[in-house]
């Protein structure tokens, strides 16, 4: 009986032609990092934001879902989806299927929701006063004391968290980007519209207030980010209706052109401009989230 033997050398080729088909299927399944958002094995609680505790939930009735494929804030709750983004601090560029949010048990409760003060004393004897509460991950803007709007924000995550205490915008500028940190594709600096800037640091690192992505978890280099999804669609293309625009309408109150003059996207120096205030730590990550 003769039985056929396979070359070594063929053996080799087929070895080759396996691992390379092997290694392009992992890389094909390998998730991207900024630019197209998806879930990220490093750290499980960028994909399920019921594992990221804010204190002021806990009255809050509610329930975690499991976004399923061609599921949207707007599919899911209508003219609600823009609490529902705001209750999960987290744009709809980052709403994807399989991920996890948190969803009220009734829509009415959490229409209007701000969990900052609706007054704020220390902020009384100022003309224009910002809050942000890196616990909560939110920001409030208080004339005189006075609750006047509020934003969810993304503060700097562990290892990189945003500074506390005291500050005043000291510097604004429209077109801002970042000197250090790059878009995915590395084709252009990470933009920072709408920035003000409220901190420079020991080692001349600034700190902004800014136009940024929010994945509904503390995630920046220490940077303060809120919504714009006008920046978003000119950066990725995405939302095709921009409509969440908290970082235009804090930069026009806070340092627009009839206090300030003329705002030519330029740098512009600032004298007296608002105070800053950070407080806070950050927010827990459970273990797990609630079982749904």
């Amino acid at each position: 009986m003769r039985y056929s033997r396979m070359r070594l050398s063929h053996k080799l080729v087929l070895i080759t032609l396996f691992t390379s088909l092997l290694v392009s299927f992992t890389v094909l399944r390998a998730p991207s990092v900024t630019d197209e958002p998806a879930a990220s094995p490093a750290d499980k609680a960028m994909e399920d934001l019921s594992r990221v505790e804010y204190p002021s939930l806990k009255d809050i009735p509610w329930h975690p879902h499991f976004i399923q494929p061609n599921q949207s804030l707007e599919s899911l709750f209508g003219r609600d989806w823009v609490w529902v983004a705001r209750f999960n601090r987290v744009d709809r560029r980052h709403v994807y299927p399989g991920m996890t949010i948190k969803v009220p048990e009734r829509a009415e409760d959490i229409r209007g929701y701000a969990p900052v003060p609706k007054e704020y004393e220390p902020a009384r004897r100022y003309g224009k006063y910002i809050l942000v509460d890196i616990t909560e991950q939110w920001l409030g803007a208080y004339e005189s004391g006075r609750l006047v709007f509020s934003a969810p924000a993304a503060t700097g995550k562990a290892g990189t968290e945003t500074p506390v205490g005291m500050f005043r915008i000291d510097a604004r500028h429209l077109t801002h980007t970042s000197s250090l940190y790059k878009t995915a594709n590395d084709e252009e600096q990470y933009p920072m519209d709408n920035a003000l800037r409220f901190y420079i640091g020991p080692d001349n690192v600034s700190y902004w207030l800014h136009a940024r992505d929010l994945p509904g978890h503390p995630a920046s280099h220490g940077c303060i980010g809120l919504f714009d999804e006008e920046m978003q669609n000119r950066v990725f293309g995405t939302p095709e209706k921009p409509q969440l625009l908290d970082s235009q309408r804090l930069y026009e109150w806070a340092v627009g052109d009839e206090e300030y003059g003329d705002d030519y996207g330029e740098l512009d120096e600032l004298e007296d401009g608002p105070v800053v205030e950070v407080r806070g730590t950050l927010p827990r990550y459970l273990d797990k989230g609630p079982v749904q």
